[in-house]
């Protein structure tokens, strides 16, 4: 394909060069004439009588712009677009610190991917990923970055005009931080800083100026999510002492910090509205800060208001309003939910995107984005989540959301097939959860059912949300969405290592779902035939599977991310590789006489005791897989 383009391209150029190799044109004096504006309205596209316009404002919108119009022109469609940016800033945050650490070239990836989706912000969540020159055990053996790895990708972002801000911690979430013997004088907890002394706030300005260094934003977010403050040593220290004054004296603190480096700084919002509430809890609706309490945060610090759960857009309004209590702009966080193991879930990603974005339309928010989390060892891939960035996009530029507009812009802008991607919620949207997976408990509190992951590392003697599985044929479940995903490795070009870990997960979860429901009832009949063909055939196979699994996402791991990291789930594969080598050894031992009995089988199967009890699966989710794997202590 052959473009002339018209007009002012300065500051365009090396862009258009990129993203022609992404969308296979070329510019040439003999191509399609294409009119290049810059304006202070909307995008327009129009393609008709064989010659194009292109309007714009700002360099992400010609991007945006351009993907459309090469959109239209495959369609062979005369028309004309006009598209109005609902949001000044609509980016995404990636989870860069829970043991998969993104190349830079995977990063320059997804920034490529960004810019034709229009959106124009990256966040890198950090916690102990980058370099402190003067900390050598900071983010040791983590796979951290370089100045010069983050001022490249910082540098490629700009091409398109992406903004790219880190976001680190300054309270909590800092255990891998803390754990090494130089923290040992500012950790309140293992996982929380010493509010109040000064060791502690020369660690933070450390981290605040080497975070920020390598990038072009002023902006940092700071953190502070999720912090039990005044707790552990602080306590001792100091006695009780009222939270919000701990908080206050320590927020203050730390945008000073910020402030001496000319920082303006983000802070997650929920610890204000914890410490309002009776339940400690961020999401009851029945709490309320006290104006005295508001009156003393900074009006430098900007809030990103995190929420994740609901599919009500009222209640979102109703939050959205509690925080423009406090004066000051408020970013709304939606999520792409693939925290809880392999999988994507875009039945609950879809619903909170829709419902959290519509409500910020209404309630005149300004600046949005989404997160991808990828807690316990980041066993998903981080590309999956891809379509979910797609729909965050597109609200950005429409007041309603088209499916089917959806899946043309998400096939135009990343080459991914719509439904291969949706298909993909299915390793854990299964038989006998709700439809989309959405919640897993009555209260719509607790995170959606992940079957996918407790159901692989679950162990084969033990079984301890084995007695979820009964009766929902998840075997068969399994064995036909490993064909789905087969198909959809042969489909879906450059995005075919997407499909190939789930699709031999399902075979390893159709053998094993077989296996853990059987075993147990064959060995309480006695019927040793069933046990001798397990242990003879389907053990085996399994063991095979499970290696093929492992090899597969390996693979896929060290084309995405560093290689730190990875040894994680070497030794979880590892771990259940040599339990299913034990299975065989004393099933072996009893059915030729060797063994009297085996005790694990002998025990009474329970109904998985997770953060609510029910014998439901839908109700049930465990993503620690130290609790997956056994009833014991493991420090893996």
């Amino acid at each position: 394909m052959k473009l002339r383009l018209e007009g002012d391209i300065s500051g365009l150029e090396k862009g258009i060069e990129i993203i022609g190799r992404e969308l296979s044109f070329e510019l040439t004096e003999d191509g399609l004439p294409v009119k290049v504006e810059k304006t202070s309205g909307n995008i327009e596209v129009e393609f008709i009588d064989g010659k194009g316009v292109i309007r714009y404002n700002q360099k992400i919108h010609f991007f945006r712009a351009l993907g459309l119009f090469i959109e239209i022109f495959r369609g062979n469609t005369c028309i004309s677009i006009s598209e109005k940016p609902l949001f000044t800033m609509n980016g995404v945050m990636l989870d860069c610190s829970r043991n998969a650490v993104m190349k830079a070239e995977s990063i320059k990836l997804m920034l490529r991917k960004m810019a034709l989706m229009g959106l124009n912000m990256l966040m890198l969540y950090i916690e102990d990923t980058y370099t402190i020159e003067s900390m050598p055990y900071f983010g040791y053996m983590r796979g951290r970055y370089t100045y010069s790895e983050l001022k490249e990708c910082d540098d490629y972002a700009d091409i398109f005009g992406i903004e790219m801000i880190p976001c680190i911690q300054t309270l909590a979430h800092l255990t891998q931080a803390l754990k090494w013997n130089y923290a040992s004088g500012m950790k309140d907890t293992d996982d929380i800083l010493l509010v109040g002394e000064e060791r502690t706030y020369q660690f933070i300005e450390e981290m605040v100026r080497c975070a920020s260094a390598p990038f072009r934003s002023k902006r940092i977010h700071i953190g502070m999510d999720e912090a039990e403050v005044g707790r552990g040593k602080y306590l001792d220290i100091n006695g009780y002492r009222n939270r919000f004054e701990i908080l206050e004296g320590h927020v203050a603190k730390v945008v000073e910090i910020a402030s001496k480096y000319r920082l303006e700084p983000i802070m997650w919002s929920d610890m204000y509205f914890r410490f309002a509430s009776e339940k400690h809890d961020y999401y009851d609706l029945g709490a309320v800060v006290p104006e005295s309490v508001i009156e003393k945060v900074p009006q430098n610090l900007d809030f990103a208001y995190w929420d994740y759960e609901y599919h009500d857009e009222d209640i979102y309004r109703e939050l959205i309003k509690r925080h423009k209590r406090f004066r000051k702009n408020t970013i709304m966080c939606t999520c792409v939910w693939t925290w809880l193991g392999f999988c994507t879930n875009y039945g609950k990603s879809f619903s909170n995107i829709d419902a959290a974005l519509n409500a910020c339309k209404k309630e005149g928010i300004k600046e949005v984005l989404t997160t991808v989390w990828l807690n316990n060892g980041a066993e998903g891939n981080i590309f999956s989540t891809l379509l979910g960035m797609q729909l965050h996009a597109e609200h950005g530029y429409a007041d309603e959301v088209e499916t089917e507009k959806l899946k043309t812009r998400f096939n135009t802008c990343t080459g991914g097939d719509y439904e291969a991607f949706t298909d993909l919620k299915y390793l854990d949207e299964t038989p006998g959860t709700v439809e989309g997976n959405l919640i897993s408990s009555t209260d719509n509190k607790y995170s959606p059912a992940n079957p996918s992951k407790f159901l692989l590392w679950q162990d084969i003697l033990i079984g301890l949300l084995e007695k979820h599985m009964e009766g929902l044929n998840l075997d068969e479940h399994y064995a036909g969405l490993e064909i789905r995903m087969k198909n959809h490795i042969e489909k879906n070009g450059d995005w075919d290592f997407l499909f190939e870990v789930p699709q031999k997960l399902c075979s390893v979860l159709s053998l094993k779902c077989e296996i853990a429901l059987t075993l147990k009832s064959n060995y309480e009949k006695g019927d040793m035939e069933s046990i001798k063909q397990l242990v003879k055939y389907k053990l085996p196979e399994l063991y095979t599977k499970v290696n093929d699994l492992r090899i597969a996402h390996r693979e896929q791991w060290f084309r995405i991310y560093k290689p730190f990291g990875w040894e994680v789930l070497d030794i979880r594969y590892g771990g259940l590789l040599a339990r299913i080598d034990s299975a065989i050894s004393r099933l072996s031992g009893y059915v030729e006489g060797r063994i009297e009995k085996i005790e694990e089988l002998e025990e009474e199967r329970l109904y998985f005791d997770g953060p609510v009890r029910n014998d439901d699966i839908a109700m049930c989710n465990c993503w620690q897989y130290d609790r997956i794997a056994t009833a014991g202590s493991t420090l893996v």
